[in-house]
Order: C-alpha cells, then structure tokens, then sequence
C-alpha cells in the first residue's frame, strides 16, 4: 500500500465536490500514469487506487521477492528495470512529472520519497481497500485535506 503526496501538499489532481473525487486534466493524467504502472512493470497488478487533489493512495501487488535472499544484494532485471517498490514509484513520478513540465509550469510535483506499507493478511487488505474507496467521503476530516489541517491556506491549481 503506498501513498504519494504531491510536493507543498497542492492541490494538483482536483477537488472533492459532494463526497466525490473531481479530477481536473493533471487528476487524469496522474490517473492514467498509476493505471500504466503494469506496462513497465508487468511484474505488478494494481489493486484499489484513488487520486485525490494533493495525493494517490494504490495498492500494488508485486509478483515475485523484493528483498534479499541470503543477504546477497537484488540482481538488476535483464532489460535494465529494477523491481522495487521504489522503482515502482519512482517510474510513476517521472511519468506524471515530465508530463507536468511539458504542459505547464509546476516544475515540482512531488512530495520527496513516499510512504508505504505492506499488507501482511486479507483483513488487513481488505481495510484499505475500504479505507482507498472511503477517502473522499472523509476528505473534511483527512489530514492531507488542509483546509481542515489548517496548517496552509488552500492551494488550487487548474
């Protein structure tokens, strides 16, 4: 399960009208980068995602072991693509970075690095599957949502 934020916390992707996520033309094409994520990863399956305005929740299921075997390091994938969460992630900000850059100003897209977790069992899937599907309906309350953080003042960007 991965969370990446967008870089201030501005809101880039859209905004929450009536509990429901709004997607303005940046939301699309973060959308369209994450759903691309299996054409230069066919090692992974996307699970539950959302895009909301300053963040992307998904779950990624990797097919195959991240981590060291035998304490010997990851050997690099023959067409050069790691296979790394982080790999993963990182495809998937320059995929919606370049775009950014190419059609507009917004030079820093990102938040730096990206916060994850791994689910270890079916409830606990099946509770951010819930959690991915409730996020819009509960943005008032979200901690990501600064109007309610009150930390910044509201950022749109169009």
């Amino acid at each position: 399960f991965a969370t990446v934020c967008t870089n201030n916390h501005k809101y880039l992707f859209g905004e929450i009208i009536n509990s429901e996520m709004i997607l303005n033309n940046v939301g699309f094409k973060a959308k369209k980068c994450w759903e691309n994520i299996p054409k230069h990863f066919p090692h992974v399956v996307l699970d539950e995602f959302i895009v909301m305005p300053n963040h992307i929740h998904g779950i990624l299921i990797i097919n195959h072991d991240v981590g060291a075997k035998n304490f010997s390091p990851l050997q690099p994938h023959p067409c050069g693509t790691s296979k790394t969460i982080g790999s993963i992630i990182r495809g998937f900000k320059i995929g919606v970075t370049k775009w950014m850059r190419n059609n507009n100003i917004i030079y820093n897209v990102w938040q730096r690095n990206y916060y994850e977790r791994i689910i270890r069992n079916e409830k606990e899937l099946n509770n951010i599957r819930q959690y991915i599907l409730t996020n819009p309906i509960k943005w008032e309350m979200d901690p990501e949502n600064l109007s309610y953080a009150g930390a910044h003042q509201k950022v749109v960007w169009e």
